[in-house]
Formats: C-alpha cells, sequence, structure tokens
C-alpha cells in the first residue's frame, strides 16, 4: 500500500502549469479506475502513467479517495456549466421543465463516466467511506447540487409553503440520488430507461409541489418537514 505523504496545503495558490498537471493526475487517475478497477489502483500506478513522481501526485490529491472527490468537484462543475442558460432566468418559468432540463443535462455531463460508475458506487454506498454523498468530504459537490436545485426553484413560478421551502433544495437533492444510482446499474442504450424515469418523475414531482401549497394539505407539508430536518438533514 502506498503511504501519503504530506499533501498540498490549503490556500496554496495555483498556477496555470499546476492546474494542468492536477487535471493530468486526475485524467490519469480516471482512466485508470475504468481500466483496472478503483480497488486495483495505486497511486504509485496512477503517477507512473502520468510521468509525475509519487510525491508529486500526492502534492496534488492526498489519496484515492481524494482523486474521486476531484472527479465528483468536476461532475458538478460540468453540470453547473452545462444548466446556465437554463438558470439565469429569462427562460422557462415551468417547474416540471426546469427539473427535466437539469436532470438531463446531468445526464448528459455523466455519460462519459457511466461505464465504471459501479466501481466508485461500491465504495460510496459505504455511510463511512469519504466517496459517500453524505460525507463531510462530499460537501463541495454535494453543496454545489443543492444550490442548483435552490435556482431551478426560484427561477419557476411555483409557490411554495414557506416552510417546505426551507428544506425543498436538499430533498430535491435527495431525488437526483437516487436517479444517479438507477443510473449506475441501467444497461439500456444510452440509460434510455433512466431518461424515462426522469421525465416521468420530474412532472410528478412539479404537481405534489403545487398541491403542497393549499391549507388542507398544510398540516402534512409541516410534518413532512419534521421528519426530513430530524432524520435526514440534521447538522
Amino acid at each position: 500500500m502506498d503511504e501519503a505523504p504530506p499533501g498540498r496545503t490549503a490556500g496554496t495558490p495555483r498556477t496555470a502549469k499546476s492546474e494542468q498537471t492536477r487535471a493530468l493526475i486526475l485524467e490519469t487517475a480516471l482512466r485508470l479506475f475504468e481500466e483496472r478497477g478503483y480497488d486495483k489502483t495505486t497511486m504509485r500506478a496512477i503517477a507512473n502513467e502520468a510521468g509525475v513522481s509519487v510525491g508529486n501526485a500526492y502534492y496534488y490529491f492526498a489519496g484515492k479517495e481524494h482523486l474521486v472527490q476531484g472527479f465528483y468537484d468536476r461532475l458538478a462543475a460540468d453540470h453547473e456549466a452545462a444548466v446556465q442558460g437554463v438558470l439565469a432566468g429569462g427562460g422557462d418559468k415551468d417547474l416540471a421543465g426546469r427539473l427535466l432540463t437539469v436532470m438531463d443535462a446531468w445526464l448528459d455531463v455523466a455519460r462519459p463516466y457511466h461505464q465504471f460508475a459501479a466501481q466508485f458506487f461500491k465504495n460510496a454506498a459505504d455511510p463511512a467511506s469519504p466517496l459517500s454523498p453524505f460525507s463531510p468530504e462530499s460537501h463541495p459537490a454535494r453543496d454545489a447540487a443543492i444550490s442548483i436545485h435552490e435556482r431551478v426553484l426560484s427561477g419557476s413560478d411555483i409557490k411554495l409553503d414557506a416552510e417546505l421551502a426551507e428544506v425543498l433544495p436538499e430533498l430535491m437533492w435527495m431525488y437526483q440520488m437516487g436517479i444517479v444510482v438507477y443510473w449506475v446499474f441501467d444497461h439500456s442504450p444510452d440509460c434510455e430507461r433512466t431518461r424515462r424515469l426522469v421525465a416521468r418523475t420530474a412532472p410528478l414531482g412539479a404537481r405534489i409541489l403545487k398541491l403542497s401549497r393549499y391549507r388542507l394539505l398544510r398540516p402534512i407539508v409541516r410534518e413532512v418537514r419534521e421528519l426530513l430536518k430530524e432524520f435526514l438533514f440534521e447538522r
């Protein structure tokens, strides 16, 4: 097993060259994860394939888990860029349409990584793993995804109960995670089944949310909010 030397210190400025080296190491790691599997790929092998020293590899990434976090962050940034037109405002205000567009965009940017996504999932499914989407290490990518859903809501024409609106972006992120799990194990051409699942569930979710503002349903909405805060989103 490789031992990690001291990693890159927080706040160290990145030059164009260092960004290129970091990107090269990440790209090499993703290729080796696909070819050899996550568990069989070592930091030393990644460094050798990338043409850098092991110490240099650890300078940019403290370990394999941090490489996967780098992948999460890249996916989040690519998704953010892909949906800027939708989130910028002035476009479609329909919540179902906005959510469908955002989720389809995620499937588009994630398409190149589908072949080896299951290798990450078996580690990410462990609640104690730093690769878990709920882990502290995953919070930048998680926060970026939740921010997208906040803007999906704020730019829509839907009227929400204020108490539900407080936790709804995180609930929408949970919905996205459910879609991701389905996508990981979807072997249909171009993940067509996952796309159909999104096409069916996004409008259904929007209709349920529209109903939540009615006075008759407010006690149920409040109960749902309390359940979410206590059992899912407790800090």
